[in-house]
């Protein structure tokens, strides 16, 4: 009996739109964290931020391993929003798109759980996941790092071949693809990399995508 097919979805930009409020929230909350803590102007933070990003490609793993920072305070400070449910952006027909999908829906997201749930509320989509493995369940190994895959494919039984990775980031789709999943890139880019199987404008097309994914 062939192993059951899994759909892992990122988040922010994938299932909802988090340009317009979110992310630039997020930036103003990172920024403002390390002029608190390091004592930094915003110039030296911002500064200081862009050089762990290049980096290690995530904030967070700087401040770990520079500055002995708590990832459950870091992320819980930089993840407070005041009015989140009027800041996030989406598409109607998600939960709709979700159930013609078939197999398990997975979340692999760098954000933390608690903000990674609290979305999926608002979007009205929580309950058509099985699983969330947001950063807490990667031990703080965010993607692009191909730990972040090996521990949600250990975590959850998963098998590479059988996985479908639905991502707006191609940075995101080139360790999986490598890992063996078909990779479905979620842009309005007009180039697409070898390391991408199926691209397109909105994840509420997905449903009409599984022949080109061979599925």
């Amino acid at each position: 009996m062939p192993t059951r097919l899994t759909w892992v979805f990122d988040l922010d930009n994938t299932l909802h739109n988090a340009s317009p409020h979110i992310f630039p929230h997020i930036n103003r909350s990172m920024t403002a964290y390390l002029q608190q803590h390091l004592r930094l102007s915003e110039e030296d933070a911002g500064a200081l931020r862009a050089q762990y990003w290049r980096s290690y490609g995530a904030t967070l793993l700087g401040m770990m391993r520079h500055h002995g920072t708590d990832p459950e305070h870091f992320l819980r400070e930089t993840h407070a929003f005041a009015d989140l449910s009027n800041m996030v952006v989406y598409e109607r027909g998600l939960a709709a798109m979700l159930r013609r999908l078939p197999g398990r829906k997975l979340v692999l997201s760098n954000a933390p759980s608690v903000y990674a749930r609290a979305v999926l509320r608002i979007i009205g989509v929580e309950g058509r996941f099985d699983a969330l493995h947001c950063i807490e369940s990667t031990g703080y190994r965010p993607k692009p790092s191909l730990a972040a895959f090996h521990s949600l494919l250990r975590t959850h039984g998963l098998i590479a071949s059988r996985c479908v990775m639905v991502e707006d980031s191609r940075e995101n789709l080139r360790p999986a693809k490598r890992l063996g999943m078909k990779t479905v890139w979620v842009t309005r880019e007009p180039r697409t990399p070898a390391y991408v199987d199926v691209k397109t404008a909105s994840v509420l097309a997905l449903p009409r995508l599984l022949g080109r994914l061979g599925l």
